[in-house]
C-alpha cells in the first residue's frame, strides 16, 4: 500500500476509537478527523468538503424542517396515536412501530418516515414511561430492512440497478447471464431478511440496548404546583381516561381529583372516562405542568380576561407575586377582568415550594406565590410586570401545536412523498417545497424550523462523506477490493461471500452508494470469471451496500437516531454485529437458492 493508504487507515482507526473510548462529541471527531486528511492532503481539499453540499445532507436538514411542520401542528402525533396508541410494554410498542416503518421504507424514502418518528418516539416514551433508546435504533434499522426488500426502497439499490442497465448497454449479449432489475426482485430476499430482523430487535435486540438511568438534574424538579385544567369540547381524550391517553403517567404529576359539575371524584382517577366540561386537578414539578400544558387536549381552568390571540402563539412564564402587587389579599376570580386589564391564564401555582390544597378559584394570594402563566406576547409589553410581579421568566422550549393546520400539514407531507415517488422531482427539491409551504401555510414559524435542525447531526454526515473521498483517493479503497477478489476464489457461494463482507464493510466506513458503486465491477468481474449468473451477486450488492449497522456513520437515519437516543458508538456495534451476521448468512444461503448460479 501506499503511505497514503497507510495514513487514511490509521486515521480511520483513530477516528474510531475516539468514538468508542471517549465522551468527546461525535460532531468533534469528525470535524478533527476531516482536518487531519485536509492537512496530510489524503484527498483534495475540494473533495473532502464536498459532504457539505452533498444532496443527501441537504436533504436531511430540510427534512428536519418538514418533520417539525407535523409535529408543531400535532399531525404525526394524531397518526401515530390512531395507529400505535399507549403500549404498554417495549415489546408492544416495537411491535406497532417497526413493522409499519419497515413497509412504508419499501415504497418511500425512509430519510422522511425516521425523521417524523423522532418526535413521536420521543413524546411516547415519555407518555408510556418507557425506554426511548429501546426504540430509535430499531426504528433506525427496521427502515434499513425495509429499504432492501424493493429497487425503489433505497437509493442504494437504484445505483446497483442503474449500474445493470448501463452494463448490458455497454456489453449486451457478451453477458448473457445478465438482465435488468425488476421492482420486486430483491424482496424475494429482502422480505425473509426483513421479517428476521424486525423479529430479533423484538425478541432479542432490547437486551443489547441498556436502558437509560437518566440522572441530569432538571431545574424545578423540587418546587411542586398545583395545576388545574379543563377539557375543552372536541377534546381528543373525550370518552378515553388519563391511563389510556398516557396524561399524567409520570411520576412527577399527580391526579388529585376531577370535578364534574358538582361532583368531586376522587376515586380510581386514573380509569375514569373523562367528559367535556370536567375539571381535573394536578399536583406536579414544572416538567409535570408543562407537558400537561402541551398536550392540546386542556386547557387552562382560570383565565383572567379573554384572550383574544391563537393559543398556538401563547408562552409560559414563571412569576414570583410581588408585595406591592394589587392582587396580594384578592383570589382570582376578583382580580380585574376589563379590556384593558393583562390578559393571561393561571396554569399552576405554588406557595413555599408546595401546591396548594383546594380549587385555585378558592385560594387567597400571597406575597412571594409561584405561578405559572399563559401569555400572550402583549404580557411582556403592556402589562405591568414590574409592579405586580417581583420576578417573570420566560420558560423556553414549550410550545402548542397548531392543530386547526395539521390537515394542511399533512397534504403537504403526502405531496411531498407522492411526487418522489413518481419520479416526478428529487427527494431534495420536494423537500425544499414541502418547508416553504409548510412556512407560507403557517404550520411551522421560521424560528422553529430554524431550531428543528440537528446541526450536529449534519456535520457528521458531512464530514463522513467527505473522508470517504479520501478512502478512494489514497489506494486504501483499492487494496481491500484486490484482497477480496483474492480471497473469493474459484467457488462462487464463496465468492458471494465474499461481495458481502467487502461491501458491507465498506458501506460501515463510507457511504452505502460509494460501497456498491465500487463494488459493482468486482462483483461483476467476479461472476463472470466463475461463468455464473450475475444475479444473486446483483441482489448482494443491494442488500449488503445497505447493511449499515455496526456503525451510527454508515446510514443517515442511524446518524438521525444517533443524538436523540443518547447512544454510545458501543450499541450500535453490539447489536449491529448480530443483525449483520443474521443477514449476511440468510443472503448467502437465499441468492443463490432462489436465483440460482
Amino acid at each position: 500500500m501506499t503511505i497514503a493508504a497507510y495514513l487514511t487507515l490509521a486515521l480511520l482507526l483513530g477516528l474510531f476509537i475516539l468514538l468508542v473510548k471517549t465522551k468527546i462529541p461525535a460532531p468533534a471527531v469528525f470535524v478533527g478527523a476531516l482536518a487531519v486528511a485536509m492537512t496530510l492532503q489524503l484527498a483534495p481539499t475540494k473533495e473532502l468538503l464536498k459532504g457539505f453540499s452533498n444532496q443527501g445532507m441537504l436533504t436531511v436538514a430540510v427534512l428536519f424542517m418538514v418533520a417539525a411542520g407535523m409535529y408543531a401542528t400535532g399531525a404525526i402525533t394524531m397518526i401515530m396515536d390512531k395507529l400505535i396508541g399507549l403500549p404498554k410494554s417495549i415489546v408492544g410498542a416495537q411491535v406497532k412501530i417497526l413493522p409499519p416503518i419497515a413497509v412504508g421504507s419499501a415504497f418511500l424514502n425512509n430519510t422522511p418516515l425516521v425523521a417524523m418518528m423522532i418526535p413521536v418516539i420521543k413524546d411516547l416514551s415519555r407518555a408510556s414511561r418507557l425506554p426511548a433508546k429501546q426504540l430509535y435504533l430499531p426504528l433506525s434499522f427496521a427502515s434499513i430492512l425495509g429499504g432492501m426488500c424493493t429497487i425503489i426502497g433505497t437509493s442504494t439499490n437504484l445505483v446497483v440497478a442503474g449500474l445493470v442497465i448501463d452494463t448490458i448497454a455497454v456489453s449486451g449479449a457478451a453477458l448473457p447471464n445478465l438482465r435488468p432489475l425488476k421492482m420486486f426482485d430483491p424482496a424475494l430476499v429482502g422480505v425473509p431478511i426483513a421479517v428476521a430482523g424486525i423479529a430479533f430487535m423484538i425478541l432479542v435486540g432490547r437486551f443489547f440496548l441498556a436502558d437509560q438511568k437518566g440522572d441530569k438534574a432538571v431545574e424545578g424538579v423540587m418546587r411542586r404546583y398545583t395545576a388545574e385544567f379543563e377539557v375543552p369540547e372536541g377534546s381528543r381524550i373525550v370518552d378515553r381516561t388519563l391511563e389510556d391517553t398516557g396524561i399524567a403517567s409520570g411520576d412527577n404529576v399527580e391526579v388529585l381529583y376531577i370535578r364534574r359539575a358538582d361532583t368531586i371524584l376522587t376515586n380510581d382517577l386514573m380509569h375514569e372516562p373523562l367528559e367535556a366540561g370536567d375539571l381535573l386537578s394536578f399536583s406536579a414539578d414544572v416538567n409535570g405542568m408543562t407537558e400537561l400544558w402541551r398536550t392540546n387536549a386542556l386547557v387552562p381552568h382560570l383565565t383572567l380576561n379573554p384572550m383574544e390571540t391563537e393559543r398556538h402563539t401563547h408562552h409560559l412564564v414563571k412569576a414570583v407575586v410581588s408585595r406591592q402587587s394589587s392582587a396580594v389579599g384578592k383570589k382570582i376570580p376578583d382580580l380585574p377582568r376589563d379590556v384593558n386589564a393583562c390578559q393571561y391564564k393561571f396554569v399552576a401555582l405554588s406557595r413555599d415550594s408546595q401546591p396548594l390544597a383546594g380549587p385555585l378559584e378558592e385560594v387567597v394570594i400571597e406575597a412571594g406565590d409561584n405561578a405559572v402563566l399563559e401569555v400572550n406576547d402583549d404580557f411582556f409589553y403592556e402589562c405591568q410586570i414590574d409592579h405586580d410581579f417581583a420576578l417573570t421568566k420566560a420558560l423556553e422550549g414549550f410550545h402548542l401545536q397548531r392543530t386547526d393546520r395539521a390537515v394542511e400539514a399533512s397534504l403537504i407531507t403526502l405531496a411531498m412523498i407522492g411526487v418522489v415517488a413518481m419520479g416526478w422531482m428529487s427527494m431534495l427539491n420536494a423537500s425544499l417545497l414541502a418547508s416553504g409551504a409548510m412556512i407560507l401555510t403557517g404550520c411551522l414559524s421560521l424560528r422553529t424550523a430554524a431550531r428543528s435542525i440537528d446541526w450536529g447531526t449534519l456535520v457528521v454526515i458531512a464530514c463522513a462523506i467527505g473522508l470517504e473521498s479520501a478512502v478512494t483517493r489514497s489506494g486504501l479503497a483499492e487494496q481491500i477490493a484486490g484482497l477480496l477478489t483474492t480471497m473469493g476464489g474459484d467457488n462462487p457461494h464463496l465468492a458471494l461471500a465474499v461481495i458481502f463482507v467487502g461491501c458491507s464493510f465498506m458501506t460501515n466506513v463510507i457511504t452505502n452508494n460509494a460501497a456498491a458503486a465500487f463494488m459493482f465491477p468486482i462483483a461483476l468481474s467476479t461472476a463472470n470469471q466463475l461463468g455464473v449468473s450475475f444475479l444473486p451477486f446483483a441482489i448482494t450488492l443491494m442488500i449488503s451496500a445497505s447493511c449499515a449497522f455496526i456503525t451510527p456513520t454508515g446510514y443517515q437515519t442511524n446518524l438521525m437516531v444517533w443524538g436523540p437516543g443518547e447512544y454510545q458508538f458501543t450499541d450500535f456495534v453490539k447489536i449491529g454485529t448480530f443483525i449483520t451476521l443474521l443477514v449476511a448468512a440468510m443472503t448467502i444461503f437465499l441468492t443463490p437458492l432462489i436465483y440460482g448460479f
